[in-house]
């Protein structure tokens, strides 16, 4: 295919990707629960492609995510709740004085800097979770396997302790978590921002840098010996996950605009975790297809198993609150026998590959018609 084609099939795509969102943003109250889970899944595909840069990518199986997506949750709720709504939010323990002097001197800024505050916030929240990686990547990294998953995942459960905790109650209000939070203009906003971190990532993925996490995840041994200095790309790619895993929790946070430390639970981490395999270790197109896939399908396709059903004055006893998650499960379970590897494997998205899918599937099509018509004329 001419590059030509790529292109201007991929400039059709994206076209027609914001033709929807624009008409999702037109006709929100009419298209609430696609609006909704279309938007929490584009988010939910950030910190799939970080946690994919770390372990489907460097090899490293991290399990901190939700940790690193409460440091920039929080740091990002804190920049986004308006001054006057403070006190309705610290109504147990007032807020620090050094925080609440240095919103108000934000918010009392100039005028141009206001619309640029959450993106500010959103980088901010980044670097100090990059900031915590890059500490507790010095001991942790130093780790393999179930013992980093172990070490990271201890992380996440320590950090949210810390985040709950009545010492913390002036700066993150503790366990009765933060409200009233700035969220997005709109879905727009939300894909373009993740657009460009899933863009980020992906341009380190095709660098050298991500030609030396990729030599790592396969051997070790074998980088070393071509002179890649090990901890020192382990780092890079801890710290660069933790960083957009901090955004994302950023933008989950204005997302739901409000949070507490329950959010950012084991669960979570399970469920970024479920996306990545799921779409395929080592492929971000996978993960990005993934995110939209499985949080569209607990969110909304599966949500007519939670009602009652009766057919024919019979009611239907399995039709229950919860039933909508069996079947997930159920529906899990197929994809893994059928597609061990993911639905994209370590393969990405091409209209090279999509063409060749499509005549293949041609050529199948044209054999089974052609047996069938053997066979009624016989």
């Amino acid at each position: 295919m001419k590059k030509q084609k790529k292109i201007a099939y991929s400039l059709i795509l994206l076209a027609v990707t914001f033709v929807l969102l624009f008409f999702l943003e037109g006709n929100k109250s009419e298209y609430g629960m696609a609006y909704t889970v279309i938007q929490k899944g584009i988010i939910l595909a950030v910190v799939a492609v970080s946690m994919n840069l770390v372990t489907g990518f460097t090899g490293l199986f991290s399990l901190g995510q939700a940790g690193f997506m409460a440091i920039g949750a929080y740091i990002t709720a804190l920049f986004l709740i308006p001054v006057d709504n403070i006190e309705g939010v610290f109504y147990i323990e007032p807020i620090s004085p050094t925080i609440l002097s240095m919103k108000k001197a934000i918010e009392a800024g100039p005028a141009w800097l206001q619309p640029l505050i959450p993106y500010i916030a959103l980088i901010l929240g980044g670097l100090a979770a990059a900031l915590c990686a890059g500490l507790i990547g010095i001991p942790v990294l130093r780790l393999k396997s179930d013992y980093l998953a172990i070490a990271t995942l201890g992380f996440s459960e320590i950090m949210r302790a810390v985040i709950s905790s009545p010492q913390m109650n002036r700066i993150t209000n503790g366990s009765y978590g933060l409200k009233k939070i700035q969220g997005f203009d709109s879905i727009i906003q939300t894909f373009c921002i993740a657009a460009f971190c899933i863009a980020l990532m992906i341009l380190l993925i095709r660098s050298s840098y991500g030609r030396a996490f990729k030599a790592i995840r396969e051997d070790e041994i074998a980088a070393e010996a071509m002179g890649i200095n090990l901890f020192r790309h382990k780092e890079l790619s801890f710290i660069v996950g933790s960083f957009f895993s901090a955004v994302s929790g950023g933008m989950l946070a204005m997302f739901m605009r409000s949070i507490d430390s329950k959010t950012f639970s084991i669960s979570l981490t399970y469920d970024i975790l479920l996306i990545v395999v799921i779409g395929g270790i080592g492929s971000v197109t996978g993960s990005v297809i993934a995110a939209l896939l499985v949080t569209m399908s607990k969110e909304w396709w599966l949500r007519f198993f939670d009602q009652p059903l009766s057919i024919g004055g019979v009611e239907i006893p399995l039709f229950r609150t919860g039933f909508r998650m069996v079947i997930f499960s159920i529906l899990l379970m197929i994809v893994v026998l059928f597609y061990q590897r993911g639905l994209m494997g370590k393969n990405e998205f091409s209209w090279v590959g999509l063409s060749k899918a499509c005549k293949k599937l041609k050529n199948k099509l044209v054999k089974t018609s052609k047996k069938g018509g053997n066979a009624h004329a016989e």
